[in-house]
């Protein structure tokens, strides 16, 4: 993508067109015969971005999976690192992600002082993201490893305010997350809220496993939805979500 990820998804979000990552967990998707399989239902659907991350990374050397999933598909790699070891020069580019929505400082700034000159250095294109953890219903792995409790799901004000924060400190990207395998995803008027408070392309993901839920979320103003967790039990359901964002950027009604 010569025009880089970052001016892709901010020229997507300034004409109202939709994208759609697919979040690939290196712990999970550990089978390159199964991952190979899984890509090829990817490649015959319209997926803009493969995101490669997870809260748990018992192994945080990923350039094999990246030189692998380099081999088998042209999807932009991005890194959605759990933690400042999971990096790999080889993808695309990387959000760097800081939890806004806590107060640990060590996801806020810490982890990402020892990588910072490395990445500088480096060739990938580095995308500042402020990440925000909504409660899903449920504990989650990315609550307990980073010590700090999401916002409320009924609180759009306190997410709203949070989100406005971190544009205002310069990140680029703002990254609604209810956690893999939420029980509920980040409520539709809360992203709504959110989008009318930010003027910087807005992620959502955690718990969109229907496709009536991804549709919520477009409406309600998610730039790109993230899924993860129900390709894990249902590869073929990207073909759904797939076709959704295509109707949705066709500008048809898919009610």
């Amino acid at each position: 993508m010569n025009e880089g990820i970052y001016n892709h998804l901010l020229r997507s979000y300034k004409s109202n067109q939709k994208s759609l990552s697919v979040l690939i967990d290196p712990e999970v998707h550990s089978n390159k015969n199964k991952l190979s399989q899984f890509l090829k239902v990817l490649g015959s659907n319209q997926i803009d971005y493969i995101f490669i991350g997870g809260s748990l990374i018992k192994n945080p050397d990923i350039n094999p999976l990246i030189k692998f999933l380099k081999s088998r598909t042209e999807i932009p790699l991005v890194l959605f690192p759990g933690n400042g070891l999971c990096l790999s020069e080889s993808a695309d580019a990387v959000l760097f992600l800081s939890l806004i929505s806590g107060r640990n400082p060590e996801l806020l700034i810490g982890q990402h002082v020892p990588v910072a000159a490395a990445l500088k250095k480096s060739n990938i294109e580095v995308i500042p993201t402020g990440y925000m953890l909504i409660d899903g219903g449920r504990p989650t792995s990315v609550s307990y490893l980073s010590f700090t409790n999401p916002i409320p799901n009924d609180k759009p004000e306190i997410a709203s305010s949070t989100a406005i924060a971190g544009e205002l400190l310069g990140m680029k990207l703002i990254y609604l997350e209810a956690g893999s395998g939420a029980q509920i995803p980040v409520p539709a008027f809360m992203i709504q809220q959110v989008r009318k408070s930010i003027d910087i392309p807005l992620i959502v993901g955690g718990g969109i496993n229907t496709t009536e839920k991804a549709i919520n979320a477009l409406h309600a103003g998610a730039d790109m939805i993230v899924i993860g967790n129900k390709l894990e039990q249902n590869p073929d359901f990207i073909k759904d979500v797939s076709y959704v964002l295509k109707k949705f950027n066709e500008s048809l009604d898919i009610h």
